[in-house]
């Protein structure tokens, strides 16, 4: 018997009418499709007329899964892999089955499809030639700066809880930099919000958004880039009860910047 293959299909992010003919016929024609909530892709299915067996692949059980998967793959069967929502493996389960079908030998199809990140990317009018996606932001202030420290433009998704914390982190050293809030894409009440980190950090501080969200940012300025670990340095040598101007001279010292640069990133109102 030949061997089965893999097929990785994108599923939309909101809008049911943004699936594609082909992922409906991979799902059509797959032995088995593999998704993250049965009940949430049911919905999809249902939708197209679409019969299939599904099965649950989430990132509780993806292990167990691949090793079942690739078993039945390597006797023939067509596995197609769904996520909620958006392209399998893009901050979604999927690569564990991704390597174990690589591993086995198996061929494996990616068909192309709806993508919150790109979505974002485009939606923001920020330069879209050079960028990362770097999936969901990190929750400790140090690790974040070192993430909005970026040469091109930023992709990443965040808990509307935590926007307002994250921009104001980034308008704590970079404040002008240029960054859109995209929520709920695609969906009935999808908003692009764009601005600067200090206004965008204002607005949301007294009134979170609601449903999900993909964070844009600028690139970083090279003045800004070279600050913003300094600053953050400054800013904890004053928390901890030193002077702002003595803190920044200390750091001049440290790094060779410029201690009055250092003062004025971090009195700046944000």
């Amino acid at each position: 018997m030949a061997a089965g293959r893999l097929v990785i299909c994108p599923t939309p992010i909101g809008n049911l009418e943004d699936v594609t003919l082909r992922v409906l016929a991979a799902l059509r024609e797959a032995n088995i499709v593999a998704c993250e909530d049965t009940r949430r892709t049911r919905v999809l299915l249902d939708r197209y007329g679409v019969k299939a067996h599904l099965i649950s692949y989430h990132e509780h059980n993806e292990r167990e899964r691949t090793a079942e998967l690739v078993a039945r793959m390597r006797d023939g069967a067509v596995v197609a892999l769904v996520s909620d929502a958006g392209t399998p493996l893009v901050s979604d389960p999927g690569f564990v089955l991704m390597q174990g079908c690589v591993a086995a030998g198996l061929a494996v199809e990616v068909l192309p499809g709806p993508s919150a990140a790109l979505a974002a990317l485009v939606a923001s009018a920020l330069p879209a030639d050079r960028w990362r996606f770097t999936g969901f932001l990190p929750r400790k202030r140090s690790e974040l700066l070192e993430v909005f420290d970026s040469p091109e433009t930023l992709v990443a998704f965040e808990s509307p809880r935590r926007v307002a914390a994250s921009l104001e982190a980034l308008a704590s050293v970079d404040p002008e930099r240029p960054v859109a809030v995209c929520r709920e894409l695609t969906k009935l009440h999808e908003e692009v919000v764009r601005g600067t980190a200090a206004e965008l950090a204002a607005r949301y501080g007294s009134a979170p958004p609601k449903g999900e969200v993909a964070l844009v940012v600028g690139p970083a300025k090279p003045l800004a880039r070279e600050l913003g670990p300094a600053v953050d340095a400054v800013r904890r040598l004053v928390e901890a009860g030193a002077k702002p101007r003595p803190a920044a001279s200390v750091v001049s010292e440290l790094t060779g910047l410029s201690a009055n640069a250092l003062y004025k990133a971090l009195t700046s109102p944000s």
